[in-house]
């Protein structure tokens, strides 16, 4: 049985939340395991010089969640598709369980 991961967040920017008192990811926001060293596209954290922020969880800067992803600009689509996007369009459609066929053909 696979082990599910928890993403913590790596950003190009940060902002000072002043109600919270710590700070926060902006701009670009990618998925990040804690004790690795590279996004979860594959970027490197150094190189492509983000904030690590190991206490913002990954569903917190998805922009339908409202946690702390009021400065956040851009999610990385490759981070989404391997880390998940709880509550995008499952959420709206309200099954919660990804694609479905809603009218199948005869």
């Amino acid at each position: 049985m696979a082990r599910k991961q928890r993403y913590a967040v790596a950003a190009s920017g940060r902002w000072w939340d002043e109600d919270d008192g710590r700070w926060l990811p902006a701009g670009e926001a990618h998925a990040w395991e804690q004790g690795m060293n590279q996004t979860a596209c594959g970027l490197s954290l150094h190189r492509s010089q983000l904030s690590r922020f190991a206490g913002v969880e990954w569903a917190d800067i998805l922009p339908e969640s409202g946690g702390a992803a009021d400065q956040v600009r851009r999610v990385c689509p490759r981070c989404a598709a391997a880390a998940g996007r709880r509550g995008g369009a499952d959420a709206r459609r309200g099954t919660g369980r990804g694609w479905q066929r809603t009218d199948p053909r005869p």
